[in-house]
């Protein structure tokens, strides 16, 4: 079996005692050198049970299992015993085995994006907040981050007294609340399954005692995407035998806004200073080229282990880079690109990334005009379907009638006559006598009298109903006789007559999800998780040629070849980064990602003019800094961009970026926002002009406002950013 690995691989799966860092680059077969490496054990007589291996989707992980189990088809042994989830997966089934050491029970709900949501709305509601003043999703980010950082709503609190924050501080008043509802509904969200996992092992020694001597050996996949609570929880697991392996690539944390830690694997050699370093440098997946280009811009970040990566695939072609006057020439210019390959080699796979889910639209609109088959990587998985929620929610209710969220998504659903005045008159009543809503309806005496009492009575009697039925019955027996009974699946069906929808087969395809699950011995509550955990990234389809998606939702993935568009500051990076150097700098991983997810052909492009939202006019666009990082000799200008007109195909990196990203003196600027293709497409000869500021150096102007003596200029600033002045009085020279 081993004589299939390369000699860096081979020393990582059979590494099996103490402490183990697996540097791996991007291609280099990180996956396969764990799942390798659980079936290596498992051929030593390690029972499977005593092996757990974490990762963060629910894809990776069932790619996991499944090639686990290929491994050791031939050899006769069985990796069925193994736990092989994600990270939260992982979290839920400790908890729930462990629930009445946290004051839980053990079905606990799980409130995912959409039911915290509504948690928070329903938190605003109580505080008398406007959604307006205070955006749901922005408190529930909020509040993300504090749980992610390890605060709670009472530290977070006195952080905002002490800084005299007003609006942290009422963001801390709605975490306290949303708190509460959450506590009162019995249920855990995302971050919560995290932190209540490491709560369970920290605090009840005997508890982690009894995990650490069930797992023996501990691997975690992408572990440079661990933040605080995950990373404790990998130390707590690890217990005295600390034979813990962590495989990763310091140049693919992208996702500090949802709490990983940038430089947890050299983190990890000072946790467990005994740690053996391992780098996966031989390369599968791109040609030489592309490395080379990748390697060139990553080393810009500071603080690297660093790792050379070889290219199996040989040098291959120089990469490609295309400027395009707008955003909708940019996009003409890929898709006829793509469609040329589509064409030709049929079965291909193509990528367009972006930085911003919104840059998706123009290359919709080219595609669908060309007829060409493409998915929006991130759109609706079947368990985000509102149909499939309401089930659900039906189902939660049945056993936790006082979780007020399941309550309002289904109070009216199918429609019985109880509107928004009814639902403030239950809210109102419930705030007033500290109740939940269920505990209201189902008192009798506040419906006494109420013209809506009716309806609140038969919806009483239905669930009520439906707890007596339900009680012992079987996943799918369950979910139908909910559909049944609750008229749902009925008046959905009028309503797919009406529309011409199929919603209604997304309900029995729940109906046979259900099945399937009884069929492989999981629980009800298993099948609540799994709809609760899954996630985007899951839904990927690899049949269809081309993809379009954020940088974020492609990692993980790989094309024959990929378009990276939106090479200009303030979306590459992105304008919230350009204040922080270590934002800067997850930027320049973000954009390596891309890079990386290329096979055989790279092809970058950047719009000189770009329209921002709320402006009449387009707005010039500085190139990306990091289009500068990339060596003269590795990439060459697109026929028909503006960076290099007629018969000059060579492309040379704009010097104008240094270092420290301040700009310095040059003669000329082959792709440029300060160049001929800015001049050409500019009305006013001032745009793209370069000039010299006393305070804020060399930039570039980018607007012109009004005439004569108070004109105003607006000009970009690589450190400062764009900066309104006044001609007269800004002093500014000519650069």
């Amino acid at each position: 079996m081993l004589d299939k690995l390369n000699a860096q691989q081979r020393e990582a799966v059979v590494t099996t005692e103490g402490p183990l860092l697996v540097l791996a680059g991007a291609g280099t077969g990180k996956t396969r050198v764990i799942t390798y490496r659980v079936a290596h054990l498992i051929e030593l007589g390690v029972p499977g049970s005593a092996i757990l291996a974490v990762t963060f989707t629910n894809k990776a992980a069932s790619v996991m299992k499944e090639r686990i189990s290929d491994l050791l088809r031939s050899t006769g042994r069985d990796a069925s015993e193994v736990w092989v989830s994600t990270f939260h997966s992982f979290c839920a089934r400790l908890i729930r085995r462990e629930s009445q050491h946290l004051g839980l029970p053990r079905d606990f709900a799980i409130y995912d994006d959409d039911d915290q949501t509504a948690a928070v709305k329903r938190a605003l509601a109580q505080l008398d907040l406007s959604t307006d003043d205070y955006p749901p999703r922005s408190m529930r980010a909020q509040i993300s981050y504090a749980k992610n950082h390890g605060l709670t709503a009472d530290e977070m609190a006195a952080m905002a007294a002490e800084a005299r924050d007003e609006a942290r501080k009422q963001a801390a008043e709605v975490f306290r609340v949303y708190n509460d509802i959450l506590r009162k509904a019995a249920a855990l969200d995302f971050d919560d399954l995290l932190l209540r996992a490491v709560e369970l092992l920290r605090e009840h020694a005997d508890v982690r005692a009894a995990w650490n001597a069930r797992f023996h050996y501990l691997m975690v996949d992408e572990f440079q995407d661990t933040n605080r609570s995950q990373e404790e929880l990998v130390r707590l697991l690890a217990g005295t035998r600390k034979n813990v392996c962590v495989v990763g690539d310091e140049d693919q944390s992208i996702y500090a806004w949802r709490g990983a830690r940038a430089g947890n694997l050299k983190r990890f050699t000072t946790d467990f200073p005994t740690a053996k370093l391992i780098r996966l440098e031989e390369n599968y997946r791109s040609t030489q080229t592309i490395l080379d280009a990748a390697a060139a811009v990553v080393k810009n970040n500071s603080d690297r282990l660093g790792k050379t990566l070889q290219a199996t695939l040989g040098a291959g072609a120089r990469l490609k880079f295309f400027e395009a006057p707008d955003s909708a020439a940019e996009a003409e210019f890929i898709c006829g690109q793509l469609s040329g390959l589509v064409r030709n080699e049929p079965d291909a796979r193509i990528a367009v990334l972006y930085r911003t889910g919104a840059q998706s639209r123009s290359f919709e609109e080219v595609l669908r005009r060309l007829g060409i088959r493409y998915r929006v990587v991130g759109g609706f998985s079947f368990y985000e379907r509102a149909e499939v929620r309401n089930a659900l929610a039906y189902v939660r209710l049945i056993f936790h009638p006082e979780d007020d969220v399941a309550l309002l998504r289904v109070l009216n659903v199918p429609p019985r006559g109880i509107g928004a005045v009814t639902v403030a008159a239950l809210e109102a009543r419930a705030r007033e006598t500290g109740q939940s809503l269920w505990s209201v309806i189902s008192n009798g005496e506040f419906l006494t009298g109420k013209k809506f009492s009716g309806a609140l009575r038969s919806f009483c009697k239905l669930i009520e109903d439906l707890q007596k039925d339900c009680q012992g019955m079987q996943p799918t027996q369950l979910i139908e006789r909910v559909l049944g009974s609750t008229g749902y699946l009925d008046w959905v069906e009028q309503q797919d007559n009406l529309e011409h929808t199929s919603r209604a087969e997304n309900l029995r395809e729940l109906a046979n999800a259900m099945a399937e699950a009884t069929e492989q011995g999981q629980t009800l509550e298993d099948v609540l998780d799994q709809a609760a955990l899954a996630s985007d990234s899951d839904q990927y389809d690899d049949t269809i040629p081309v993809s379009l998606m954020t940088l974020h939702s492609a990692k993980g993935l790989e094309f024959d070849a990929v378009f990276l568009a939106g090479l200009e500051e303030g979306l590459l990076p992105h304008g919230r980064a350009l204040g922080s150097s270590a934002e800067v700098e997850e930027e320049r991983r973000l954009f390596y990602v891309g890079m990386t997810r290329a096979k055989l052909s790279l092809v970058l492009s950047r719009a000189v003019y770009r329209r921002t939202y709320g402006e009449e006019r387009l707005r010039a666009a500085l190139p990306s800094r990091f289009l500068a990082e990339i060596p003269g000799d590795l990439i060459e200008a697109a026929m028909g961009s503006q960076s290099e007109p007629g018969e000059t195909r060579r492309y040379e990196p704009d010097p104008e970026f240094s270092e420290n990203y301040a700009y310095r003196q040059k003669t000329r600027t082959p792709y440029g926002q300060a160049s001929r293709g800015a001049r050409r497409a500019s009305k006013d000869p001032l745009i793209g002009t370069r000039v010299r500021h006393s305070k804020y150096g060399v930039g570039t102007i980018i607007e012109v406002e009004g005439e004569g003596e108070d004109r105003k200029l607006t000009v970009s600033f690589q450190d400062y950013g764009a900066k309104k002045l006044i001609e007269r009085y800004a002093n500014l020279q000519l650069a």
